[in-house]
């Protein structure tokens, strides 16, 4: 929409009454997705980092049960980078099932199946050491994994989908900052006081069930997507009434008539594939945008810190009775001072210039990669953009995970060097080419993309028939695709 021109949305009510805001439905559906889904990422991937040197007894102890000896170094170290490394793994086996599910069972019907892949494998970890097989724990990280693939694409397209763009940003970053309650949630959790001892590692890693069984239970009472059921499902009235409990006023023609905009732009191009979304000129640079922001964000290495923070520590020189507190103290970044009173030197810079890393990762890298793909994909080609940014940033997770351990034994702390290198290169071409999205519709945003795509006369070209073809009546237009189909 162009500078001065009046939206008719705008002629049926005040600014303040058009302006989003957060209401009460929105905020429970958002903190329940958020915990149910989002936390479980963020437990999962530092869940296993405290019980660690118990885990691998464990494993040695089994395996000398079963064969009269135990493993060699090398084997133990193999198994425990597979154990770390699964996770991500099934993370980006999930990545791949995003866009099939979320257009067959919708954005909520999606999380609600996912529980299945943390309610079962917190179960049979949870059992892992009466049944003596840490097997189990190993396949389970896979599914888990599957589990948080899929919740770290479905959460934020299904908070992004109903919120308003004003507060578009401010609701995307929330299931990121559940991510850092999940990880500082397993972090305090996996104190040796706690659960992070021979006897309460087993419970610390079933704890995993109980968010999962929160949201299967809760989930089912707020609406699905408004996008999903007006443009994939063709459900207007269904539409209308899920926008209604999340705005909290009566009057939401402005959004419907915006929904409406977008899925007769989308018609002429039909639903996209993950082959398409590759070739087709018109989403080029949104679609390497999102592969090179996706890549940064993991390839910062700072998973490795939530992965082997503990070794991360001893290795800096911090004693090894503090380094679960120093642990935690990163998850909670503002508190790890206090923790370190006798502890002086080059071990102190560490642990400042770890914080550091994590502070500045939380608040770009991580949280905004997921938001941008809602922004500038719509609704034809999000779940494909979705499928592809998750399948980058669970391969790079997996990566990180799987080599990390191998990078620091032959290299030391210039590892992080390689890490660095990448978060320089990351930041220059973010600067260059990714635009400013802030308080914009995602039709002005695909307006914005076209030009750097070169299909700026295509885009507008599609907008006038777009603008044109709103004045058919949308139920008659609907049903009358509906009669053709047939």
């Amino acid at each position: 929409m162009k500078p001065g021109q009046k939206d008719d949305g705008e002629s049926r009510g005040t600014p303040e009454a058009k302006k989003g805001r957060m209401t009460v439905v929105l905020s429970l559906v958002t903190l329940i997705a958020a915990f149910g889904s989002s936390f479980q990422y963020g437990y999962n991937v530092s869940v296993i980092n405290s019980p660690a040197t118990f885990m691998k007894v464990f494993y040695n102890d089994t395996y000398m049960e079963r064969y009269g000896e135990y493993m060699s170094e090398d084997l133990q170290r193999a198994l425990w980078s597979l154990t770390v490394s699964f996770f991500p793994l099934g993370g980006f086996f999930g990545s791949l099932m995003v866009g099939p599910m979320v257009n067959k069972c919708g954005r909520k019907g999606t999380l609600l199946i996912n529980n299945i892949f943390s309610i079962i494998p917190a179960i049979l970890m949870g059992c892992s050491k009466v049944a003596k097989t840490f097997e189990v724990i190993i396949i389970c990280r896979i599914i888990i994994g599957i589990c948080a693939g899929l919740s770290s694409n479905v959460v934020p397209m299904y908070l992004g989908e109903m919120s308003p763009k004003n507060l578009r940003g401010a609701v995307g970053i929330v299931p990121q900052l559940f991510i850092t309650i999940g990880i500082l949630a397993a972090q305090i959790l996996g104190m040796r006081m706690i659960l992070g001892s021979a006897d309460g590692w087993p419970i610390l890693l079933g704890l995993t069930g109980v968010p999962a069984a929160l949201q299967l239970l809760l989930l089912p009472f707020f609406p699905e997507s408004p996008r999903y059921l007006l443009i994939q499902k063709g459900d207007e009235e269904g539409a209308r009434a899920a926008l209604k409990r999340l705005r909290g006023r009566e009057d939401v023609e402005d959004e419907i008539e915006e929904m409406r905009e977008e899925d007769l732009a989308e018609k002429a191009e039909g639903r996209m594939s993950v082959i398409t979304l590759f070739t087709y000129r018109g989403l080029r640079w949104q679609l390497i945008s999102i592969i090179v922001m996706m890549m940064g964000q993991q390839l910062s290495g700072v998973n490795a810190v939530y992965y082997y923070a503990d070794a991360i520590y001893a290795n800096a020189g911090v004693e090894e009775n503090s380094v679960q507190f120093v642990t935690a103290g990163t998850g909670a970044v503002n508190v790890v001072m206090t923790l370190l009173a006798d502890i002086a030197g080059m071990p102190y810079l560490s642990i400042a210039c770890v914080i550091s890393y994590v502070i500045g990762h939380a608040i770009g890298a991580s949280p905004i990669p997921s938001v941008m793909i809602i922004e500038m994909f719509l609704q034809s080609s999000r779940p494909a953009a979705f499928m592809v940014g998750g399948s980058v940033h669970w391969l790079s997770n997996f990566t990180v995970g799987l080599v990390f351990t191998y990078m620091e034994q032959g290299l030391g702390a210039y590892c992080f060097l390689i890490f660095c290198g990448i978060c320089l290169a990351t930041v220059i071409y973010i600067y260059l080419i990714v635009p400013e999205t802030k308080n914009k519709t995602f039709m002005e945003i695909n307006q914005i993309m076209a030009k750097r795509n070169g299909t700026e006369e295509e885009a507008n070209k599609e907008e006038l028939k777009d603008f044109t073809a709103v004045s058919v009546p949308y139920n008659k237009k609907m049903e009358g695709e509906r009669n053709s189909a047939l």
